[in-house]
């Protein structure tokens, strides 16, 4: 712009501010990522035992697991439809629907069907095994998606935590005289976690040109077609609805509204923001928030060895940050 009539154009001005560097930018933004991955890994951890509230066990049946994986996606959507008219947010393009779709597929579908049934027969600690898998499975997929060389000791770091958290989960289930053996549910769960992986990343992919906010709001839309048709049979299905438990309403209000909608707010920004395949490295907090949340609603207390074992999780999880800087 050509400097207006009366004035120097090369002086400066007495005071100015200097604007942050690009790479002080990016490492906040990197910071502000895994804090925000935290927060949702916390959210996403209250996930597995209101989940159970909401289902219940096969010897006490509550909701069934698939009202409550397709209803909590419709509830999620009629939020997001009201978002989306109150800000009038744009339409996605027509390129972002196949990854919108995908992420629907595994976030609003593959994973919360294939957890709610699990929990039906397995306990929180049992599913918490299979769930310590997400963080390497989502680097994975992202590191193929963003076609990123990683270092190997970040890949290390990553199998370490997994096998922290495969070992905790092991020695919990054997304290509870529990046993661990491969299942058709454990089979289901670790499916459930790489649909999840693959949703998470098909959402990050469109998060910096839709927004964190609008991408999970278009997710549980894209997945209306689906959802809402089984919310509605299954509903019909749904045996003796003046028998189901405050309780179990109380988890299907949490999981609809936080771990459908609310969490991934958090979780798309954080994956956009601190690159996914680091970031992705906070999921190994999940199983651990899982266990603790799990102390005031099922009555099972943290033990010394449960905050042991979690900061060794925490500690690869800062070595593999370390271990392979930012691009």
């Amino acid at each position: 712009m050509p400097p207006r009539p009366g004035t120097d154009a090369t002086a400066a001005p007495a005071t100015s501010a200097r604007p942050a560097s690009p790479a002080a930018a990016g490492a906040g933004s990197a910071r502000l990522g895994l804090l925000l991955g935290i927060a949702a890994m916390a959210m996403f951890g209250l996930t597995v035992p209101m989940t159970q509230l909401a289902t219940g066990s096969t010897a006490a049946p509550q909701l069934s697991p698939l009202f409550v994986t397709s209803a909590r996606a419709v509830v999620a959507a009629l939020c997001s439809a009201t978002l989306l008219l109150l800000t009038r947010a744009a339409w996605p393009t027509r390129a972002m629907w196949p990854l919108l779709a995908l992420a629907a597929l595994g976030n609003a579908i593959g994973y919360p069907l294939l957890l709610a049934v699990a929990l039906r027969t397995e306990t929180s600690q049992h599913a918490a095994v299979i769930i310590g898998l997400a963080p390497l499975l989502t680097s994975a997929v992202a590191a193929l998606a963003w076609r990123q060389r990683v270092a190997a000791g970040f890949w290390a770091c990553a199998l370490a935590g997994c096998a922290l958290v495969v070992a905790f989960s092991l020695w919990r289930a054997q304290q509870a005289g529990q046993g661990f053996a491969p299942s058709a549910a454990d089979l289901g769960l670790a499916l459930g976690v790489l649909a999840a992986s693959v949703g998470y990343v098909a959402g990050a992919r469109i998060t910096p040109a839709l927004g964190a906010e609008r991408v999970i709001c278009w997710v549980t839309i894209a997945a209306l077609p689906v959802t809402l048709p089984l919310a509605l049979w299954s509903g019909a299905q749904q045996p003796a609805w003046a028998a189901v438990a405050p309780s179990a309403w109380l988890g299907f209000a949490y999981v609809s509204l936080f771990s459908m909608w609310i969490g991934f707010f958090a979780w798309y920004r954080a994956l956009a923001w601190g690159d996914a395949v680091r970031v992705s490295q906070v999921q190994l907090l999940q199983p651990f928030f899982a266990m603790l949340f799990a102390w005031p609603i099922h009555g099972q207390p943290v033990a010394a060895e449960s905050l042991g074992f979690g900061l060794a999780v925490v500690a690869t999880v800062w070595l593999g940050r370390r271990l392979s800087p930012p691009r």
